[in-house]
């Protein structure tokens, strides 16, 4: 079965017309047969930038449909799982990658994932394929 991460990045273009990905993102949700990997946290930044009250129902539909389907996995947020994010993050100085992205990355490797809903070019500097450039 094809897995796929998604990025914050990918829901902030699902959602919003305006976003350049958008059309791709609309595209790849309505073609993917596959299993969508999200983290908790990565919903927590797009709840963040959802914040607003004329976008907060929107965001809680996303969240809705995301927990109520069978293609989707969502790393739930973890005491161990926040530690492992936090060292990897002290291993990785020279970057400028979020706590999120490091986050990110640990659950991509630990289900296998290769390519990632994004378009952060951080993802390409893990080694991984950003599938919204």
């Amino acid at each position: 079965m094809k897995l796929v991460f998604a990025d914050s990045f990918y829901f902030f273009a699902l959602l919003n017309q305006h976003e350049a990905p958008h059309a791709k993102a609309v595209a790849f949700a309505n073609s993917f047969a596959g299993t969508m990997v999200t983290t908790a946290w990565v919903l927590t930044e797009v709840a963040d930038g959802m914040a607003k009250p004329i976008h907060r129902e929107l965001f809680l539909q996303l969240h809705s449909e995301l927990q109520s389907s069978s293609g989707v996995r969502i790393a739930p947020c973890s005491d161990e799982l926040y530690q492992r994010g936090i060292e990897f993050y002290g291993q990785r100085l020279d970057k400028e990658w979020s706590l999120t992205d490091c986050i990110s990355f640990l659950v991509m490797s630990d289900f296998r994932v290769t390519e990632a809903l994004t378009g952060d070019r951080h993802f390409e500097q893990a080694g991984f394929v950003a599938l919204l450039k």
